[in-house]
């Protein structure tokens, strides 16, 4: 994991950090304050800022290519992108921007998180499909709805709090990967978008059969030592991601990241069985296969094996 901070009580110094650690961009405004601070969390593709401003200043950002999403916690932030006007208070978890496309607003004494991945990651997510014409984008920035919002928010909480900070962040490996998968697999059924037109065609139920239940369930775990994701599954067994998902669902009572969660598992309690209390701990090897929360490891584990991850390894040879 690799951190950074700034801080600063310059304009010019501040427009110069913010134009190299995001887009060029010009910052404006006659603030009788201009402390800037800026701390900085980034580890597999997934960056994460805390930033504080304690005054007012305007901005008119190129595009970031990126997907950037703010999540406020204090002040107010004013699009005026495209000559609208939105305004957005604490609480709030919303697009930035549209990747592709440049920006410009307001920030009044606003602290907030930014939490930014590549677009690219949203098509591995999201899968092949034939039905849609291009990758996968948005049309919106804000919540389709206040649920999407709140999940949203959770969901950037958590890859701040735990996954990249906290006096022991769970930044390595499958840790990293899954939750980043995770983050724009919400974000893409919480904002407006092209993948959340689509409606199922009966090609995918024809697809899936128990035939590709078998063949999914042999790659998952063959790989679950990867960073695979639906996309991944469904291209390995020659069918679109819909039906993976119509047949786990249907054959399995599942889904096809609820079996690789599974299979995980079952490799945590190989290792912790096998391990010795002098060279591992129910953390590493939680975090080897991708558990980034060790409560809910710990109460996954109990309910598939009837004990805790530590008495498992307390027991070993």
């Amino acid at each position: 994991m690799e951190t950074l901070a700034f801080q600063s009580n310059r304009l010019d110094v501040t427009e110069d950090f913010l134009s190299r650690a995001y887009t060029p961009m010009r910052i404006g405004g006659r603030p009788q304050k201009t402390g800037a601070r800026i701390e900085r969390a980034s580890a597999g593709g997934l960056l994460v800022d805390k930033v504080d401003f304690d005054y007012t200043l305007s901005y008119d950002a190129g595009a970031l290519d990126k997907v950037c999403l703010i999540t406020l916690h204090r002040g107010l932030i004013v699009d005026t992108t495209g000559g609208g006007r939105t305004a957005h208070g604490p609480g709030e978890t919303f697009l930035v921007a549209l990747p592709d496309r440049p920006y410009t607003g307001e920030e009044r004494g606003a602290r907030y998180t930014i939490t930014m991945f590549d677009a690219a990651l949203l098509d591995q997510v999201a899968g092949g499909d034939e039905r849609r014409d291009g990758p996968v984008r948005f049309t919106g920035r804000t919540p389709v709805d206040e649920e999407a919002g709140r999940r949203l928010g959770r969901t950037v909480a958590f890859l701040r709090d735990t996954v990249l900070g906290g006096p022991a962040p769970a930044a390595e490996g499958l840790v990293v990967s899954t939750a980043l998968r995770h983050l724009a697999a919400v974000a893409l059924t919480s904002l407006p978008g092209t993948l959340t037109a689509h409606r199922p065609r009966p090609v995918d139920g024809r697809d899936a059969g128990t035939a590709t239940l078998r063949r999914a369930m042999t790659f998952i775990e063959e790989n679950a030592h990867r960073d695979i994701g639906l996309s991944d599954i469904a291209a390995a067994v020659r069918v679109t991601p819909r039906a993976v998902q119509y047949a786990f669902r249907r054959h399995a009572s599942t889904t096809p990241l609820g079996h690789l969660r599974r299979v995980r598992l079952a490799h945590a309690h190989g290792d912790l069985r096998a391990a010795t209390t002098e060279v591992s701990s129910v953390l590493d090897i939680a975090a080897r296969w991708g558990f980034a929360h060790p409560g809910r490891f710990a109460a996954a584990y109990r309910d598939a094996y009837g004990a805790s991850p530590s008495d498992t390894l307390r027991a070993a040879p």
